[in-house]
């Protein structure tokens, strides 16, 4: 928990009351959650232009953590689809890492019983952002060629497999260090961005899926092909207090205007279709999330400063 927006110095281990749902919530025991650039959004309050909707000094929502996989044990009076005892997996507008956790039904879907909670919990954010960059934004087909930028991050690790599992033809950008891990996700080519930049070879990539967010357009642009596809996710490496280097989630789609190539910008919208979509990806053995580091709940902060160090390869979860 916190109480002020913050780095993870501000995050400790309090005892609260257990919450109840409303309506059309469900009360989760939460066995796993895990850590992504959103929750490190909210813990900081940055960018500033997000506080109107958390807060303005102080955060509305004290428990930090959004993803969650664990079981249900009680339902709200209008919940239709769930009932104690169903393991589930989704998001929490109301905080996730935590003993329980509220979360409303639209955003929750069952987890697979070949799934573990470790796995389920990796997934809503950053799977669910990475299933809407491939499917929606980028609308990636067989036989494509895709380039993802930041391919050994949370999203961009999701992206990976993703890609891959729609039939693509996949080539990942990482740093040196990560080179193996993006490899084992099924990549049919690295670059280690050390050594090659994006537009090396040429226009050659029918969709590219930018995580990293540090590039401008018009090298992203010089990589594809003339009517391909440039999918923003995110601009984490951008500066900026106000947008926090969104601005080009904000200008990118104009410059459609004028050429062929297309630009659009992706901000995840969790829900129960894309959770259960990527539950039958895990299940089948189509996507494996790469969890590379595991928490228990009383050391988060640490969690968060793993994550705050820079781009950690694959996914950090919270056990609880």
């Amino acid at each position: 928990m916190r109480d002020t927006y913050g780095s993870a110095d501000v995050l400790e281990v309090r005892e609260v009351a257990t919450p109840t749902p409303a309506g059309r919530e469900v009360l989760v025991q939460v066995l796993a959650s895990s850590n992504d650039r959103g929750v490190w959004h909210l813990m900081t309050g940055r960018p500033y232009l997000m506080r109107p909707f958390t807060g303005m000094r102080a955060p509305k929502i004290h428990v930090v953590g959004r993803a969650f996989a664990g079981t249900v044990t009680a339902v709200g009076p209008d919940v239709t689809r769930f009932r104690p005892g169903d393991q589930v997996f989704g998001t929490s507008g109301k905080g996730a890492w935590a003993e329980y956790a509220v979360a409303p039904e639209k955003q929750v879907a069952p987890m697979p019983a070949n799934v573990t909670a470790a796995q389920a919990a990796s997934a809503p954010c950053s799977g669910v952002t990475a299933l809407q960059a491939v499917r929606d934004s980028g609308r990636v087909r067989a036989g494509q060629r895709v380039l993802v930028i930041g391919a050994a991050g949370g999203v961009g690790s999701f992206a990976v497999l993703i890609a891959k599992a729609f039939g693509a033809t996949v080539t990942g950008l990482c740093g040196p260090s990560k080179l193996d891990l993006v490899r084992s996700l099924g990549a049919d080519d690295v670059i280690d961005y050390t050594q090659e930049e994006v537009d090396a070879r040429g226009a050659r990539y029918d969709v590219v899926i930018d995580t990293a967010g540090n590039r401008p357009l018009s090298l992203l642009r010089r990589a594809l092909t003339p009517e391909g596809t440039l999918v923003l996710v995110g601009g984490e490496d951008a500066p900026g207090l106000l947008l926090h280097g969104y601005q080009r989630q904000w200008f990118a789609p104009l410059t459609s205007l004028f050429g062929r190539q297309k630009m659009r910008n992706v901000i995840g919208r969790e829900n129960a279709a894309d959770l259960t979509e990527l539950g039958e990806m895990m299940s089948s053995g189509a996507v494996t999330p790469a969890i590379v580091h595991t928490y228990p709940l009383a050391d988060a902060p640490e969690a968060m400063r793993y994550l705050a160090a820079g781009h950690p390869a694959g996914k950090v979860v919270i056990t609880v």
